[in-house]
């Protein structure tokens, strides 16, 4: 028996005038992993509300057609009923947790299960284990990154082994290392317990290689449902903005077929002779998109010559020997020197707990140091991990003028209600909350704000971030997505342990690592410091018409 069936589904929010599904049919069955895909507002977020019994019972509005989780109706069970065969992760976790300690949080799905403490304790200490997160089992919920509060969520979803997962943008704040690790881990479930996984991401490099399915939703319509080789070639005709940067890669460059992953690109690439001599130390140089050779070296090997020290006056804003400890000893930020210039654009970088967070609010003096000083030339508009936080009435249309929803994208949304918008459209409301109408800020500072955005809002705040640089504001922005720091950033500050470990050009960090690298570089292993699609294409064009030519 299929583990998720849906039949004819329509579902209208209330007071909205369009439905936000129309006639979806879908059938998941035992033990498949199903990518969910599709524009910011496309369907995806409620079709999997409507999985585990939130539509209707919480959001209201009006349904029509049927939804099948494990056998139950939801029509006559509720989120409640359904827990226990349906466990769910959504973009916002913060609004997930309701115990005050991680290892609370954990147990407290088997407790209502009615599982016994031997029972509880180790369904507690396994979902710590398998999401890495151990170390955070004392801490207090409201102490936590985004990043570890995601992962405490998932492990709270996971700990009573549903039948099926669904996943929201799971991995939108977590850094490269642990997005791998937890796609890693739900394949692992998906192919040991049997789980069936449903995930929505917009950033399909990372989960495209695990998927058995592709379902593209479009207008709130099933618009693609197919293998993700299959996907990618229709995406190709049909929706390129839903090409991974691998993808867009080879299909710059000429190549067949598209690839599902770095792994497969590289076969690929390795059958046509277009990879740099692999048994060498480091990879090859290549020309840059001037003709000029570059070394490719990993960046890191030289992190004294990429560091920066702050000067003296003139900074849109400084931190000088900042310093930040906690009670009871740990230290989140240690002897921060930085410097950021008006008109830069600095990706802020570095794993969950790496201090990103903590330094933004500095910055902004929305928190005190224990040591160091924090200067700035005006006012630091500063956009927190969470949108929900800015949000006070009940229509977009109260939450901000109307030229800064209109320099944001939500024109026509006024009368919407925030919490029915999608995520993207959620981080762009407060964006505009921040923004306002007053004089412009001289530093634009951004905690996490690609969550929930699709590839073609992401160009789009990317270039409002470069609009603002060119008006003279500094911009800073703390992310996990290379793609989107490479696309906006003039400059790339890694974290790691609360202090700065590298800062550079973003060709300098981003290309010739693993984790830290756009998918281009780790395609090509960092050769030319190719970090987009683009840039790299025309690297693989130069070559391939340098094999063209020998004799």
């Amino acid at each position: 028996m299929s583990v998720l069936r849906v039949d004819a589904l329509t579902y209208t929010y209330a007071d909205a005038t369009l439905p936000a599904l129309q006639d979806v049919s879908l059938t998941i069955e035992p033990g498949e992993f199903v990518v969910l895909a599709g524009d910011s507002a496309s369907g995806k977020s409620t079709l999997l509300r409507a999985a585990n019994g939130l539509v209707p019972h919480f959001h209201g509005g009006t349904l029509a057609g049927r939804v099948l989780v494990g056998g139950l109706d939801t029509r006559e069970h509720g989120p409640a009923d359904l827990a226990g065969v349906v466990g769910s992760l959504f973009q916002d976790p913060e609004s997930q947790t309701v115990m005050g300690t991680v290892r609370a949080e954990l147990a407290f799905p088997l407790e209502n299960r009615g599982h016994g403490p031997a029972a509880v304790a180790r369904g507690v200490e396994e979902a710590a284990l398998a999401l890495g997160i151990e170390g955070l089992l004392d801490r207090a919920t409201h102490e936590l990154s985004g990043g570890e509060l995601q992962r405490v969520a998932l492990g709270a979803a996971l700990a009573g082994r549903p039948r099926i997962v669904l996943l929201d943008e799971p991995t939108s704040q977590l850094d490269p290392v642990a997005g791998d690790e937890l796609v890693w881990l739900l394949r692992r479930l998906n192919e040991e317990w049997g789980t069936a996984v449903v995930l929505s991401e917009h950033r399909l490099e990372r989960c495209l290689g695990h998927a058995d399915r592709v379902v593209v939703m479009q207008d709130g319509r099933i618009a693609c449902d197919a293998a993700p080789r299959a996907f990618l070639h229709w995406a190709a005709e049909h929706h390129p903005a839903l090409l991974t940067p691998g993808a867009r890669l080879f299909q710059r460059a000429g190549l067949r077929p598209p690839p599902a992953g770095v792994k497969d690109a590289r076969g690929t690439l390795r059958g046509h002779g277009l990879l740099a001599d692999e048994e060498a130390v480091g990879p090859a140089p290549l020309p840059d998109a001037e003709g000029a050779t570059v070394d490719a070296g990993g960046p890191l090997a030289a992190v004294g010559r990429l560091l920066r020290r702050p000067s003296d006056d003139g900074a849109a804003v400084a931190a000088r020997d900042l310093w930040h400890e906690l009670p009871g000893g740990r230290t989140i930020l240690r002897a921060v020197d930085l410097r950021v210039e008006p008109g830069e654009c600095v990706a802020l970088m570095g794993r969950n707990g790496a201090g990103k967070s903590t330094l933004l609010r500095h910055l902004a003096g929305l928190q005190d140091a224990t040591r160091g000083t924090v200067s700035a030339a005006g006012r630091v508009a500063l956009l927190l991990q969470h949108p929900g936080d800015y949000v006070l009435h009940e229509r977009v249309g109260d939450e901000a003028p109307a030229a800064a929803l209109h320099a944001v994208g939500l024109d026509g949304l006024e009368d919407r209600h925030p919490r029915d918008l999608s995520g993207g459209q959620r981080q762009r409301l407060a964006l505009a909350i921040v923004v306002g109408d007053g004089p412009a800020p001289a530093v634009l500072a951004l905690d996490e704000p690609t969550r929930g955005m699709d590839r073609v809002d992401k160009g789009d705040l990317a270039e409002r971030l470069r609009a603002a640089a060119r008006d003279g504001a500094a911009v800073i922005v703390a992310t996990h997505d290379t793609e989107f720091a490479a696309a906006f950033a003039t400059r790339v500050v890694l974290l790691a342990d609360g202090r700065p470990i590298a800062d550079g050009a973003p060709r300098d960090v981003l290309a010739g690592g693993w984790y830290f690298a756009t998918e281009t570089a780790r395609i090509l292993g960092g050769e030319g410091g190719a970090l987009l699609p683009e840039e790299g294409a025309e690297l693989l064009r130069r070559r391939l018409q340098t094999l063209e030519v020998r004799p």
